[in-house]
């Protein structure tokens, strides 16, 4: 154990389901010696990998917390095989207030990963997450989505393998979860990692694992849920943790390398001339910014300065100059 601060309610070695908390202390007025509950599942039956599942790493984005918790509910330990940690709502006073950060402290929790055992209470839930979860883990997905100012199709993030052994273990991910894009970095990883990010956290201890946007715009989508719940089955079954689930067969996944972002240079109201999946070339017009405000102005055109597919856009109508409006991608070749 670290010299962490944080006392958890599960016993990680035991066999069986358990469900419980991680307990943030957290001092205030109103209850000074209390703390802030992170909700954990373990389930864990004889030999097998040990996979985790976590989401709500920005409490905006909730595809993913209803899967992982609907896994917590669901499933029993004597249906799967190895062990399987689930954590729905990582950022738990994020995802209790419906913000990207937490209103405790402000912090953007996928922004501090290593963290600090005795920092602020988002510092110490980065600093658990990557020093006594994510290092029992053999494989990990953490669940994404654009959040309440962007939206994603289901789209699976990966970087580049740094051994013969991730390569197997990235390619068995991305095919198993089967989203229609795959948003793969070109470099990166290994455990010599710098990024802040829970990716970061597995990537230093070793942990093959992806990543997954999926929707936004601070609402669920139901196709993006079944995709996500989908997918999540898919990965237990192929990593031999979930036997007598019977996959359907596979869609496919275009593979996509990003390019940049399309910015608003005008503060505004966005209105969008392209859609997920459109084909953009340079200079092509993508968005028309109106300005309602002033009688008579004339909107603003936004060209795009890259050319490539549009993978995510903007999910708000209000803009402020320096708001991204498009990312744009173009396929692996």
């Amino acid at each position: 154990m670290s010299n962490t601060l944080i006392t958890c309610e599960i016993d990680f070695d035991a066999q069986g389901k358990q469900s419980g908390y991680l307990r943030v202390p957290h001092s205030t007025h109103r209850s000074g010696y209390g703390w802030l509950p992170v909700p954990i599942t373990v389930l864990s039956n004889g030999e097998g990998p040990t996979l985790v599942l976590s989401a709500g790493v920005h409490g905006d984005e909730y595809e993913g917390q209803i899967a992982v918790a609907s896994l917590a509910r669901d499933l029993e330990a004597d249906a799967i095989r190895g062990r399987l940690i689930l954590l729905p709502m990582v950022n738990a006073p994020a995802a209790e207030a419906g913000l990207r950060v937490s209103p405790i402290d402000d912090g953007n929790l996928n922004r501090l990963y290593p963290g600090n055992p005795r920092g602020t209470p988002s510092e110490m839930i980065a600093h658990f997450h990557e020093a006594e979860i994510l290092s029992r883990a053999d494989y990990a997905v953490d669940l994404h989505s654009g959040g309440s100012s962007m939206i994603y199709p289901p789209t699976l993030l990966r970087g580049p393998a740094h051994s013969p052994e991730e390569a197997r273990g990235l390619d068995l991910l991305t095919q198993a979860f089967d989203l229609p894009y795959a948003w793969v970095f070109t470099g990166g990883g290994g455990r010599s990692s710098t990024a802040r990010t829970a990716m970061g956290a597995a990537n230093r201890n070793g942990v093959i694992n992806v990543m997954a946007e999926l929707g936004g715009g601070g609402c669920v989508q139901v196709d993006v849920l079944k995709r996500c719940a989908r997918g999540l089955l898919r990965i237990m079954h192929a990593l031999g943790m979930l036997p007598d689930y019977a996959p359907d067969p596979a869609e496919g996944t275009r593979m996509l390398n990003a390019k940049g972002l399309v910015p608003a240079y005008e503060a505004g109201v966005f209105e969008p001339l392209k859609t997920i999946g459109s084909e953009v070339s340079v200079g092509e017009p993508v968005a028309r910014i109106h300005h309602p405000e002033t009688p008579g102005r004339p909107f603003d055109t936004v060209q795009s300065q890259l050319a490539g597919v549009v993978l995510s856009m903007r999910s708000r109508a209000e803009l402020r100059r320096g708001d991204a409006l498009f990312q744009i991608a173009e396929d692996v070749i």
